[in-house]
C-alpha cells in the first residue's frame, strides 16, 4: 500500500514578543506551495491582558490575496479601498491584492480594552499569471454565509473555494479548496482526490492521516490521488487546502508575490517612493526591510 503522505512540515517559530508566536508552515523547502497556497502562517494561541493588542502597521501587496480565518479573538482590517471590517471566529476576510493594496491588522478597541485569546490562520493565495494585475478588492464573508457539513464526528466549514459538493461565496481565480474542521474525539472524515494537490494541518490536536501519525502543529503534504481518512483521536481543530497546480513558479519577497522578478523589484521601487494608495485615518510607515 502507497503511502498517504508525501512530506511532513515542521514550521518556524518565529515570537513577536508578549507570548505571541506565529508558526510560519509555507513555503518551505519540501513545498514551496501547495495549490495556489504560498503561505501559511498559524497565529497563536495567545492571551493578550488588558490594553495590549495586535498591531501590524501598514504594509504593501501585490500578486496574492490575503485570506484570515480565527478560531478565537478579533482583528480589524483597514485598506487603502477604505475597507474597515472586523473579523471574529468563523468569519472570513479575503482581500485580493492584485496589481496593488496596502492594509493594517490590529486589534479592535473593545478587545484591546478588555483583553482576548487570539488564535487563527493567515494564509496567501498566489493568484494565477491572468489575474496577478486585477484591481485590488476586498470582502467580508460573515461566518452565517459559509457552507457546513456535519459527519461522523466532524463539523467541516469551506472556507473558501469548491469541495464535498459544496461552494463558498468567496470570489476565487482557480481551482482550491479550504476546509476549517473541528472534530469530537474518535471523529473521522475522508478527504476525497478531487483536487490534485492537498495539504493536512493539525492545528491543535493529533490526527491520524490514512493511518500515519501527524502531531499537532505539523503539516502533511498528500500523496496525488486516492482519497485519505482523517481521524482525531482526542478531538480538535484541522484545516485541509490545496487545489490545482500553480500556473508556473512564484517568487516571494517580503510581501510581495509574483511569477516576475521584475515586478517584484518595481513594487519594492514603489514602497519606497511611497507611490503605493495610503490607507485612510493610518500614518505609520514600515520602511522597506534590506
Amino acid at each position: 500500500m502507497s503511502h498517504p503522505i508525501s512530506h511532513l512540515i515542521d514550521g518556524r517559530v518565529h515570537d513577536l514578543g508578549d507570548g505571541f508566536v506565529v508558526r510560519r508552515l509555507l513555503p518551505h523547502i519540501d513545498a514551496r506551495h501547495i495549490g495556489p497556497f504560498v503561505f501559511f502562517d498559524h497565529m497563536g494561541p495567545v492571551t493578550m491582558a488588558p490594553g495590549k493588542g495586535m498591531d501590524v502597521r501598514p504594509h504593501p501587496h501585490i500578486g496574492l490575496a490575503t485570506v484570515t480565518y480565527l478560531f478565537d479573538g478579533a482583528i480589524r482590517h483597514r485598506d487603502s479601498l477604505g475597507s474597515v471590517q472586523d473579523i471574529r471566529p468563523g468569519d472570513v476576510n479575503w482581500m485580493t491584492a492584485g496589481r496593488g493594496i496596502v492594509h493594517s491588522e490590529r486589534t479592535p478597541d473593545a478587545e484591546r480594552a478588555s483583553g482576548q485569546k487570539l488564535h487563527g490562520i493567515q494564509i496567501w493565495i498566489a493568484l494565477p499569471k491572468s489575474a496577478e494585475e486585477v484591481a485590488p478588492e476586498f470582502h467580508h464573508h460573515p461566518v452565517s454565509s459559509l457552507p457546513v457539513i456535519e459527519r461522523d464526528g466532524v463539523r467541516l466549514r469551506l472556507v473558501a473555494g469548491d469541495a464535498l459538493g459544496l461552494h463558498a461565496p468567496v470570489r476565487i481565480f482557480a481551482p482550491m479548496f479550504y476546509l476549517a474542521a473541528e472534530f469530537a474525539a474518535g471523529g473521522r472524515f475522508t478527504l476525497p482526490a478531487e483536487h490534485a494537490e492537498r495539504g493536512v494541518y493539525a492545528v491543535d490536536t493529533d490526527l491520524l492521516v490514512g493511518g500515519e501519525p501527524l502531531a499537532a502543529q505539523r503539516m502533511a503534504v498528500l500523496a496525488e490521488g486516492g482519497e485519505v481518512e482523517i481521524v482525531a483521536p482526542n478531538g480538535g481543530h484541522a484545516v485541509f487546502f490545496g487545489g490545482a497546480p500553480l500556473d508556473g513558479e512564484r517568487h516571494l519577497n517580503w510581501n510581495f508575490v509574483s511569477s516576475s522578478r521584475e515586478r517584484i523589484e518595481q513594487a519594492r521601487q514603489d514602497w519606497v517612493a511611497q507611490r503605493f494608495a495610503k490607507v485612510p485615518g493610518e500614518t505609520e510607515f514600515i520602511p522597506l526591510p534590506t
